[in-house]
C-alpha cells in the first residue's frame, strides 16, 4: 500500500503492485475487505491475497491503470470507520480517483441505505464502480438487481447478529462469561478462563475501600487516601500484572478518582455474585451499549469467589445513600446523620449546628426534619448529639457484654419474637412437616385414581364431585400448613444465624470506649427518637436503639436521655410556643387565601 499517492505519482515509480504510469493522472482503487465472519474463506490473509490477485488481473485486462490497492483485513461490513475505506472516500472526494473496483458489492459494506448513498455519491463525482463477481459496472448503465444485492448483504449481517446474540444469551443463561474483561480484584485462571481467581493484592485494596466507607469516608476522600498511599489505580495495576498495555491517557498511575471508587463500591461481583448481561445494544448497527435493567440481568449467587461479605456490601450502599455535609465552620459531618428517626412522623432527624449567643457556646443537636421544615404538624423531638451518642454506646456495650457472657440466653432472647421458642419445638415441627408432605403425596395418588375410576364410568358423578371437593379442601389446608412449618423452621434457623453473626461482630472489637464511625455504622441499624416528656417536671426522653442482626433488645432498663437543665427546658418551651404560633399563622393565611 502506498503511503502517499501524490508523491508516488510525482516520482513515477512502481511499488508493491501499485502501478503508476502518468504524473497527476486519475487512477483506479482496487479495494479488498475481509470480515472474520465471512464463511467462504479458509484464512484471512489468503482471502485478501486472492481478492488482490483477482482485482489486479481484472484491472490490467481492462486497462484500468494506474491502480492502487486499499484494504481492510478483519473488518466487518457493518462498520464504516474502516481505515482503508475512509482513505478511499477521501481520495474520491479529492477528485483523484477514476474508478473503484471490488470483488462484490458486499465488500463495500452491509447497509443497503449507506451503500445506495455511496453509489449516488460516486455517480455525482463521475467515479466508475465495478463489482467483478456481481457483474456490476456503472459505466454500462444501472443494474436493476443492485438494490436487491445490497439488501441481501444487509440481511446476511442481520442474520449473523441474531445468531450470535442467541448464542451469547444461551451461554450467559448457562452461567458462562461472554466478555474477556474482568473486574479489578480478579484474574483469569490460566487453565480455564471461565474461572476467576482472587487477586489478593487488589482484593486488599477493595476491602480497605469498603472499610473506609464504614468509617464514614466519602468516595473523594477515599480516592485522596489511596493516592497519598501510592496505591496503583486499576488500569495501572493491570499493566503491572501484564494483563493490559500501558494506557496512554494517564500519566500518574496513582491518580485515583471518586468515580473509580464509586464503581468499585457498586460491583455486586465482590459479594461472590456473578452478574451477566449487564449491557446491550438496540441493533447491530449501533455500537453504543446501554445498561440492562437490573431485573433483566442474569445473576448467579456464589458464582465467583467472594472478596467482601454481603452485609459489608449492603452496609456500604446504605451509607452512600445518606448525604452528610460538613459544618460551615469546617467541622466534619456527624456520623449519626441518617440513623435518627422521628418516632411520630417517621421523618429522619436533621443535624443542627449553630451558636448559642446567650450561653456563648456552640450547639450540636438533632431535631425532626418535618418540624424543622415546617411542612407537617410534628413536634421538635429535640435531642443533643452527645446525649444520643452516650445512649447508643451504652446499648452497644450492654448487648456485646450480654452476647459474650450468655450466648445461649442471648440466642433465645432473639427468638422471642419468633413463633418457635425452643429446639424441641423445631424438632416437632420437622416431624410434622414430614408427615404432612407424605399425606400430600398420598392425596395426589388418590385424586389420580379417582379420576380414572370416574372416567371408566365406575363412579357416579355426584359421588365424584363430593369426594374431589373433600380431597381438594384437605390438600389446600395441608399445603398451607407446610408453608407455615417451613417458615417457622427457617425463622428459627435465621435467628440462630443472626445471633452468631452479632457475636462474630462483637469479637472483632476489643474495646467499646468510644463511639467511632465504624463502630456506629457496623452495630446500629436505626435509632428511634421519641418526644421528650415533661409531665414529671423533668424532661425525660425515650430512645429505641435497633442493632444490626438482632434489632431492638430490652435490657431491663429503658434507654432514657439524661435530665435536661432548667435553661434547656425553658428554651424548649419557648421553641414550642414559637412553633405553635407559626402553625396558627400558616392556618390563618390558608383560610384567607381560600376565601379570596
Amino acid at each position: 500500500m502506498l503511503a502517499n499517492p501524490v508523491q508516488t505519482f510525482a516520482a513515477n515509480v512502481t511499488s508493491a503492485g501499485n502501478k503508476v504510469d502518468v504524473i497527476n493522472k486519475k487512477y483506479t482503487i482496487l479495494y479488498e475487505r475481509l470480515s472474520r465472519d465471512d464463511p467462504d474463506t479458509a484464512g484471512d490473509s489468503n482471502s485478501i491475497i486472492n481478492q488482490r490477485a483477482l482485482l489486479e488481473k481484472y484491472a490490467e485486462q481492462n486497462g484500468l491503470t494506474p491502480f492502487r490497492h486499499l484494504q481492510d483485513d478483519g473488518k466487518s461490513g457493518v462498520l464504516w470507520k474502516r481505515e482503508g475505506w475512509q482513505e478511499l472516500i477521501a481520495e474520491v472526494e479529492a477528485g483523484k480517483v477514476h474508478a473503484v473496483v471490488v470483488k462484490t458489492l458486499d465488500r463495500i459494506g452491509r447497509d443497503y441505505l449507506r451503500v445506495g448513498l455511496i453509489l449516488e455519491q460516486f455517480a455525482e463525482l463521475d467515479v466508475r464502480l465495478i463489482a467483478v463477481a456481481d457483474g456490476v459496472d456503472t459505466a454500462c448503465g444501472e443494474d436493476d438487481f443492485t438494490p436487491f444485492r445490497t439488501i441481501l448483504a444487509e440481511w446476511y449481517a442481520k442474520d449473523c447478529s441474531k445468531k450470535i446474540r442467541a448464542i451469547f444469551n444461551s451461554r450467559m443463561a448457562a452461567g458462562f462469561h461472554c466478555s474477556g474483561s474482568i473486574p479489578y480484584g480478579y484474574v483469569h485462571d490460566t487453565e480455564n478462563r471461565q474461572k476467576w481467581l482472587v487477586d489478593e493484592s487488589a482484593a486488599a485494596v477493595i476491602r480497605r475501600i469498603f472499610q473506609l466507607v464504614i468509617e464514614g469516608k466519602g468516595v473523594y476522600q477515599i480516592a485522596n487516601i489511596l493516592a497519598a498511599d501510592k496505591i496503583p489505580i486499576p488500569s495501572a495495576h493491570a499493566t503491572e500484572l501484564g494483563l493490559s498495555p500501558q494506557h496512554p491517557d494517564y500519566a500518574d498511575p496513582y491518580a485515583w478518582r471518586g468515580g473509580v471508587v464509586s464503581g468499585i463500591l457498586e460491583r455486586k461481583e465482590y459479594m461472590g455474585v456473578k452478574v451477566l448481561k449487564k449491557t446491550y445494544s438496540d441493533s447491530y448497527k449501533q455500537k453504543k451499549r446501554r445498561e440492562t435493567p437490573e431485573e433483566q440481568q442474569i445473576t448467579f449467587e456464589g458464582g465467583i469467589p467472594q472478596i467482601v461479605d454481603s452485609e459489608t456490601w449492603e452496609l456500604a450502599q446504605k451509607l452512600r445513600r445518606t448525604v452528610r455535609r460538613p459544618a460551615k465552620d469546617g467541622r466534619p459531618p456527624s456520623p449519626l446523620t441518617g440513623l435518627l428517626i422521628c418516632a411520630d412522623c417517621g421523618k429522619k432527624l436533621t443535624h443542627a449546628r449553630n451558636f448559642d449567643y446567650a450561653k456563648n457556646r456552640k450547639r450540636d443537636e438533632y431535631v425532626c426534619g418535618n418540624y424543622r421544615q415546617g411542612t407537617k404538624n410534628c413536634t421538635m423531638h429535640y435531642i443533643r448529639t452527645n446525649v444520643v451518642e452516650e445512649i447508643i454506646l451504652k446499648v452497644i456495650r450492654q448487648a456485646a457484654q450480654f452476647a459474650l457472657l450468655n450466648q445461649a440466653e442471648f440466642a433465645e432472647k432473639i427468638r422471642q419474637a419468633s413463633n418457635l421458642r425452643a429446639e424441641a419445638e423445631v424438632k416437632e415441627s420437622k416431624k410434622r412437616l414430614i408427615k404432612t408432605n407424605r399425606r400430600c403425596d398420598e392425596l395426589d395418588t388418590l385424586i389420580k385414581k379417582l379420576y380414572e375410576t370416574y372416567a371408566l364410568g365406575k363412579l357416579p358423578e355426584n359421588h365424584f364431585d363430593r369426594m374431589i371437593a373433600e380431597y381438594d379442601e384437605e390438600q389446600t389446608a395441608l399445603r398451607r400448613e407446610v408453608t407455615e412449618l417451613q417458615t417457622q423452621i427457617e425463622t428459627f434457623a435465621a435467628d440462630s444465624v443472626r445471633a452468631d453473626r452479632f457475636i462474630e461482630l462483637v469479637r472483632r472489637y476489643t474495646e467499646f470506649d468510644e463511639l467511632s464511625p465504624s463502630l456506629l455504622n457496623e452495630f446500629v441499624e436505626k435509632v428511634i427518637i421519641h418526644e421528650g416528656d415533661k409531665s414529671s417536671g423533668k424532661r425525660v426522653q425515650k430512645v429505641d436503639v435497633y442493632l444490626n442482626f438482632i434489632g431492638k433488645l430490652d435490657f431491663n432498663e429503658p434507654a432514657m436521655s439524661p435530665e435536661e437543665p432548667e435553661a434547656e427546658r425553658k428554651l424548649d418551651e419557648k421553641r414550642a410556643k414559637n412553633a405553635a404560633k407559626q402553625r396558627e399563622y400558616r392556618e390563618r393565611k390558608k383560610q384567607k387565601t381560600a376565601v379570596a
